[in-house]
């Protein structure tokens, strides 16, 4: 039996968060991980680095900067309150933009890998039989990266489902609409409720492991 004086909506608000956010990256990260993944453009390594700043700096730092970006006065909530009316922090959307940006590498990383693993012979076996870019993107290098959209997938998800820092800086501690999973194991803990902390732990711990041995597993196969 559940105990029933666990609140379980912030499971479902970080089910929700963790698939948009996967889905928006996968969305705008491929067409970028394809460009650092065939360009030669000087500003290559500036924009690899900005990728991968979230794994180098500690999450409160970038929910911190966040906050003003996306706050009233930030430029972007000044915007969002001018086209919208409403605001950014302390909001689902908040979180969303957050969390894309902390989760950007586990995505970029794992695609920009695939898309170079591959090489240049596909594309330009299929530029001789006709293939404009457009299809040799679609038919042959969506196809061959499929390890790397696997794994970007996986990761992203995980990852957003285990945030904390740059979600509680960002949309605070609101339940039934910001508090996320990480946050409410936290608040027990401060509470000193620790059979409600533990179940949620557990869970959390569970989920991770059966991820990373789903990656594993399927990687293995892929690779074979």
């Amino acid at each position: 039996m559940f105990d029933t004086t666990i609140n379980w909506t912030p499971i479902w608000i970080t089910l929700r968060l963790a698939t948009v956010t996967t889905f928006v990256l996968l969305l705008l990260g491929t067409p970028l991980a394809w460009w650092l993944a065939h360009t030669k453009c000087w500003c290559k390594s500036i924009i690899e680095a900005i990728v991968s700043l979230p794994l180098v700096l500690p999450p409160t730092v970038l929910g911190f900067y966040l906050l003003i970006v996306l706050g009233p006065e930030g430029f972007i909530g000044n915007l969002w309150q001018s086209l919208t009316g409403g605001y950014l922090t302390f909001t689902f959307s908040g979180l969303v933009i957050g969390s894309v940006i902390f989760s950007l590498p586990f995505t970029i990383h794992p695609l920009q890998n695939a898309f170079v693993a591959m090489g240049q012979r596909p594309l330009e076996v299929a530029a001789t039989l006709g293939a404009t870019p457009l299809d040799r993107f679609f038919t042959v290098a969506i196809p061959l990266a499929r390890p790397g959209f696997l794994t970007a997938t996986i990761l992203t998800f995980a990852h957003t489902v285990g945030e904390f820092g740059v979600v509680l800086m960002i949309g605070g501690n609101i339940p039934d609409r910001t508090q996320v999973l990480s946050v409410a194991v936290y608040e027990y803990v401060e509470m000193q409720e620790f059979q409600a902390a533990h179940i949620l732990s557990a869970g959390i711990l569970l989920f991770s492991f059966i991820i990373l041995v789903t990656l594993y597993s399927i990687n293995k196969r892929l690779y074979k």
